[in-house]
């Protein structure tokens, strides 16, 4: 079953893709355009409440070039002031009005139309550091563009780089992608297809997935060996549960984890489980850790087992864990495990021993571990750690390899099983996610998944990515991305699985 997702397209197959979907029909592509600048624009204010939300008086400005882009972004503008009765717009036309195709004409018509008394139309020499811009949207260049930035395109740009604006926004893609010149976007807003040139471009900021409608609902059918994971994926944990169940019916997660230097991981990782949905969680920590962790997190069932004499995890506890492991139907070893070689060495015969699936992190990912499982192995490494395991670019290949499904985490993570071939992309998240104890999380949250859906560890590598990622996302809207701890996005693990369709 592949997890809900969209495929990514080069830009030569998306302009393809396109030309076929609409078949120069103008009815079609206006219908379209509408849906792409309204999303823009509700995804931009989603957004902009991490810094506070725009202003009931903000100003925006608005780079339009001559096509779709600028089409999209003049509608973008249009829904802001329909929804902000005192916002200014500007508009600067890079190439003159006069060379607006007629759909972008339309729209810049129907933008006046909007806010007669708000709307200006500004040449580019008008930029100027005052007033300042709350947003910035930048629909310039789309599909069409062809390297170089040059002439009065690349000086429009850079003096709309200069600017001080609160949220810059690109359409589709930011205006010359990765060229010293291009816009410099906080956000792009992928409308209805995401292409391959941004992952990894260098001015695309935080990327956005705007799903219109294009790949229908079966969107397996268009099999591509890159794919967005949409939000859609969280949907089945969101749908009623059968009335006829108990705690056994939702799995048995077991964590292996916390050492006297690391205890914090240990907690975070079972608090994050215990939201998962997962029946039941048997944490296996240091002794002396035990009672402390039960008083905080009573719903788990702590089980101290012996010490190394550096707070590690002793040998001598393999009877206590193979007494118990016929419950399990995951296992999550590695938060704050330490590095003790007794420690790994007891891990590493669980995992020889062991047929239910693990999920390894952060020090229980070691190659030899890793290569001595006989079971379903998940991996959640950074990318320091994945170099470690001795993974490569083509992470399909080490999946295959280390018969594994890998998460990599990064600011945009990529999940892959290795077999299909296939490099799923969660592009949920932000930086709010950027604090210790992040890793903890979603490791916790996916091993609860994997407990639940053990014959389905891919699927549950993808939804632990995007419902962590959805959360963080909630959590940046609700308080900011500063003044903030890594564990309040548990209180918005809840209300994602509500609003399952919401970026």
């Amino acid at each position: 079953m592949i997890p809900a997702s969209h495929p990514i397209l080069s830009t030569e197959d998306a302009l393809a893709f396109e030309a076929a979907l609409f078949r120069g029909d103008e009815t079609r592509e206006w219908e379209a355009m509408g849906r792409a600048g309204r999303g823009v624009a509700s995804a931009a204010l989603r957004d902009f409440q991490e810094i506070g939300g725009l202003p009931a008086c903000g100003r925006v400005l608005v780079l339009a070039g001559k096509g779709n882009n600028a089409g999209d972004a003049l509608i973008a503008a249009k829904s802001v002031v329909e929804a902000f009765p005192a916002v200014h717009v500007d508009v600067v036309f890079v190439f003159g009005n006069r060379t607006l195709r007629p759909l972008a004409m339309r729209a810049w018509r129907e933008l006046q139309q909007a806010g007669p008394d708000r709307v200006t139309a500004i040449g580019p020499e008008m930029l100027s550091p005052e007033p300042s811009y709350d947003l910035c949207l930048d629909g310039v260049f789309g599909l069409q563009f062809k390297a170089p930035l040059a002439g009065q395109a690349a000086e429009a740009l850079q003096l709309a780089n200069k600017l001080p604006v609160r949220l810059r926004a690109a359409v589709d893609l930011p205006s010359g992608l990765d060229d010293t010149s291009a816009f410099r976007a906080d956000f792009t807003y992928a409308t209805g297809i995401l292409k391959d040139s941004l992952l990894g471009c260098s001015n695309a900021g935080r990327l956005r997935y705007l799903d219109l409608g294009f790949f229908g609902s079966d969107s397996s059918a268009t099999a591509r060996k890159s794919r967005v994971l949409l939000r859609s994926v969280l949907g089945p944990l969101a749908a009623l549960r059968p009335s006829h169940s108990d705690k056994r019916s939702f799995g048995h997660l077991f964590i292996l984890a916390g050492s006297r230097s690391y205890p914090g991981a240990a907690l975070m990782a079972v608090q994050a489980a215990l939201h998962s949905g997962v029946g039941l969680v048997t944490a296996l920590v240091p002794e002396s850790l035990s009672a402390a962790f039960a008083a905080q997190a009573p719903e788990a069932m702590w089980v101290g087992l012996p010490e190394t004499a550096g707070g590690g995890l002793a040998s001598k506890g393999a009877h206590l864990l193979a007494s118990r492991m016929h419950g399990a139907t995951a296992v999550l070893a590695g938060p704050g495990l330490g590095r003790d070689p007794e420690t790994l060495s007891l891990v590493g015969a669980l995992l020889k021993t062991s047929s239910v699936p693990f999920l390894l992190d952060a020090d229980a990912l070691q190659p030899d571990l890793v290569g001595s499982a006989i079971a379903t192995l998940v991996l959640t490494p950074h990318a320091g750690e994945y170099a470690r395991l001795g993974g490569g670019e083509d992470l399909p290949a080490y999946c295959s390899k280390a018969k594994a499904v890998v998460v990599l985490k990064g600011p945009t993570t990529r999940i892959c099983a290795g077999t299909p071939a296939t490099v799923f992309h969660s592009i949920f998240g932000g930086p709010v996610l950027a604090r210790g104890g992040s890793g903890d999380l979603l490791a916790g949250l996916t091993g609860g998944l994997l407990a639940q859906t053990p014959a389905e560890p891919l699927l549950a590598a993808c939804r632990g990515a995007v419902w962590h990622g959805s959360a963080a996302d909630a959590l940046a809207r609700a308080r900011g991305q500063t003044g903030v701890k890594v564990t309040q996005l548990l209180d918005h693990l809840p209300e994602v699985l509500r609003q399952p369709d919401v970026l």
